[in-house]
């Protein structure tokens, strides 16, 4: 049977979350019955290593799922992202494949609104949705500056291309992604993988992004597609966000590089040495002593040192040796 839409839920401990995530997906099934009766879609989970009973949750909805969407599980032993959205690449039988994280819950249309957007714009390797934010608990003030570096993508109600001079790209979370776009441009191995017990590096769906865009595809905002993102009170505290940040700025070596030919990286990153220090000195100067007790300008502020200190770490890591 041919799959016109494939949803992809990569997981990692994602027991006491996947229910609601498949709930809403239930939803998505009777939408698209009511709406779109011919469009084949599938829900594949995408099990990273997990350690709880992940594999038992999904088991127990599949005893009793909408057969004409099947709900299928893989297990993915090495840990990290990008190991697990390789692994549902290979396994999606759609061209059309939506990523959702464990936290992520989809609209109602989420689908429909997905597979639209795309029968037009066949160039389109990759588009991203409208995110909004969940909160457990009231997030700090002024924490709009730094939302949108946890997935949070209001970006307007209308689509957008994003260009790679702006070295703006949407996060994994609700992102659709062309088979033969991810197939035909993203080399065996990326250099970040993803956040794990042993890395804090992050931001391996920038690098699999700008590998699209480097390769021609054009990467796009869909506002019409919606997702909530649910975030718990832990990711509000300083010890999950300054080591979440500290984790983004040391992965940006990797994104900013792209785009610029091999004599051209020595400049781009004495260029980019130079503003990172601007910006260090004009945040200290601008708030001083607050980030002891500023969350927010704590959080700008180790972005900053970390993204200076980013090359040297990744080269002292090793982080490209045998990549290309």
């Amino acid at each position: 049977m041919s799959v016109d839409f494939t949803v992809a839920i990569p997981t990692y401990n994602g027991e006491q979350r996947l229910p609601e995530v498949l709930e809403k997906l239930r939803e998505c099934g009777w939408e698209s019955d009511r709406l779109l009766p011919d469009l084949t879609w599938e829900i594949i989970i995408v099990d990273n290593n997990s350690s709880d009973r992940t594999a038992e949750v999904v088991q127990t909805f599949q005893t009793h799922w909408l057969p004409k969407y099947p709900l299928k599980y893989y297990f993915e032993p090495q840990q990290g992202a990008a190991f697990a959205r390789r692994r549902a690449i290979q396994a999606a039988q759609g061209e059309l494949i939506g990523f959702l994280d464990d936290d992520n819950l989809p609209a109602a249309d989420w689908i429909i609104a997905a597979f639209l957007f795309a029968q037009d714009r066949p160039q389109v390797g990759a588009f991203g949705s409208q995110i909004h934010p969940l909160y457990e608990t009231p997030p700090p003030e002024n924490f709009e500056r730094i939302a949108p570096f946890l997935a949070i993508t209001e970006r307007g109600s209308l689509p957008l291309k994003y260009q790679p001079s702006q070295k703006l790209l949407p996060p994994s979370a609700g992102l659709v992604v062309r088979r033969n776009a991810w197939l035909n441009s993203l080399p065996p191995n990326q250099i970040l993988t993803g956040r794990t017990n042993q890395s804090m590096l992050t931001s391996e769906d920038l690098e699999m992004l700008s590998w699209m865009q480097h390769a021609g595809w054009e990467v796009w905002y869909n506002p019409a597609m919606q997702v909530w993102h649910k975030i718990p009170s832990s990711r509000l505290s300083r010890d999950y966000l300054i080591p979440f940040f500290r984790g983004i700025g040391l992965s940006r070596y990797v994104t900013r590089m792209f785009g610029f030919k091999s004599w051209q990286k020595p400049l781009a990153l004495f260029a980019y040495t130079i503003n990172d220090l601007r910006k260090i000195l004009f945040h200290l100067l601008k708030h001083g002593t607050e980030v002891n007790r500023d969350l927010v300008a704590a959080c700008e502020l180790q972005l900053f040192l970390s993204s200076l200190a980013s090359p040297i770490y990744l080269w002292k890591n090793g982080y490209f040796k045998d990549k290309k």
